[in-house]
C-alpha cells in the first residue's frame, strides 16, 4: 500500500544508467555485439528510458568509442527512450546522427570538478551548452546531469546557493529537466529532501531527478527522502556498476534490482519486471565481472 508512510508516489519513472555510467569505467573493452544484447536485454525489462552511451572523445572515454555502432545495433521498443550523454558540441554533431530520442548534457556543481571533467570552468559549460541546444531540433528531448550536487571530492560539500544559482542559469538556457547527480555518492538524506524540495519550490517548472551513487552505503535512504520530497525520477544501474574517473573515491551508482526491489515492495509501481531485470543483471555481471548488488548477491543465496 503506497502512501502510507510518508508522503510517497503510486509510480515513478526510473532510467537505467549502466551501459553509459556503469560501463564507462570498465578497463576491458565489451564488444559492440555484447553491449547490443544487454542494452536489449535490459530494454526488455520495461524501462520507458536507457542512457544507452556518450559521445565523449574516445580517447577519454575509450569504453564508449563506440555509441554511434551500438545505437545503429538496437531494436528496442518504440516507447523506449534511448538518451546519451553529450559533452559538447562536437559530440551533440555525431549524436544528432544516430537513432537518439534524448540528449543529456552535463556540467558540475562544482567549479573544480567541472575543470577536472570537462577542461573548462563552469561558466564556460553554461555557454556550450546553450550553444549545443540551439543545434537540437525540436523533436530531440533534452535533458542536463549536474553532477556533484550534494559534495565534492575537491571543493568538499557544496552550498544549496551555488546549486540554486547554477539551475537558474540552466533553466535560463531552456532547460526543464534536471537531473541531481551524488556523484561521489556522499549525501544524506536530510540534505537530499532539503535541496530536492526547496529547487521544487523555486522552480516549480522543473521536472527534477535523482541519481544517487552508493559510496557510503546511503543511497537507498536518499531515495525514501526524495520520495517524500515529491521526486518521481530516478538514475540507476543494473548490478550497481559505475563511478566517475574524475571523482576519486566515488563508488558504482545504487543498483536498478535494489532500487526496483524496495519500490515494488513498497506498493510503488516502477513498470520494470523484477524478474527480467536480475536475469539481465546476472547476465552482465558474468561478462563484466564487477558491481555491487544486494538483490544479485540475496538471490545468488537464496539458490544454493
Amino acid at each position: 500500500m503506497s502512501g502510507t508512510y510518508g508522503n510517497l508516489p503510486e509510480a515513478v519513472r526510473i532510467v537505467e544508467v549502466a551501459p553509459r555510467d556503469g560501463w564507462q569505467n570498465l578497463g576491458e573493452f565489451i564488444p559492440t555485439a555484447t553491449k547490443v544484447e544487454l542494452v536489449s536485454e535490459l530494454a526488455a525489462c520495461g524501462f520507458a528510458e536507457i542512457e544507452v552511451s556518450s559521445f565523449v572523445n574516445p580517447r577519454a572515454i575509450p569504453q564508449l568509442a563506440d555509441a554511434a555502432q551500438v545505437l545503429a545495433g538496437l531494436e528496442t521498443p518504440a516507447e523506449l527512450i534511448r538518451s546519451v550523454l553529450v559533452p559538447n558540441r562536437r559530440g551533440l554533431v555525431a549524436a544528432l546522427e544516430s537513432p537518439v530520442d534524448k540528449l543529456v548534457f552535463f556540467i558540475s556543481a562544482s567549479d573544480t570538478h567541472n575543470h577536472k571533467n570537462l577542461g573548462c570552468s563552469q561558466a564556460d559549460t553554461l555557454v556550450e551548452i546553450e550553444a549545443m541546444q540551439a543545434l537540437v531540433p525540436e523533436d530531440r528531448a533534452r535533458r542536463v546531469s549536474v553532477s556533484n550536487v550534494f559534495g565534492c571530492p575537491y571543493e568538499g560539500e557544496i552550498a544549496y546557493d551555488a546549486v540554486s544559482r547554477l539551475v537558474a542559469a540552466l533553466v535560463q538556457t531552456g532547460l526543464s529537466e534536471i537531473t541531481l547527480c551524488d556523484t561521489l555518492g556522499v549525501a544524506v538524506p536530510d540534505q537530499v529532501y532539503l535541496f530536492c524540495a526547496s529547487l521544487q519550490e523555486q522552480f516549480p517548472e522543473v521536472d527534477f531527478g535523482l541519481h544517487l551513487h552508493d559510496s557510503c552505503g546511503r543511497a537507498l535512504a536518499c531515495v525514501m527522502a526524495g520520495l517524500q520530497a515529491g521526486i518521481t525520477r530516478y538514475d540507476s544501474a543494473a548490478g550497481g556498476l559505475g563511478g566517475c574517473p574524475f571523482a576519486p573515491g566515488a563508488a558504482g551508482n545504487l543498483a536498478t534490482e535494489d532500487l526496483v526491489s524496495c519500490l515494488e515492495r513498497m506498493g510503488i509501481a516502477t513498470g520494470v519486471d523484477p524478474e527480467k531485470l536480475l536475469a539481465a543483471a546476472r547476465r552482465q555481471a558474468g561478462i563484466v565481472r564487477a558491481g555491487n548488488s544486494h538483490m544479485l548477491a540475496f538471490t545468488a543465496g537464496c539458490r544454493q
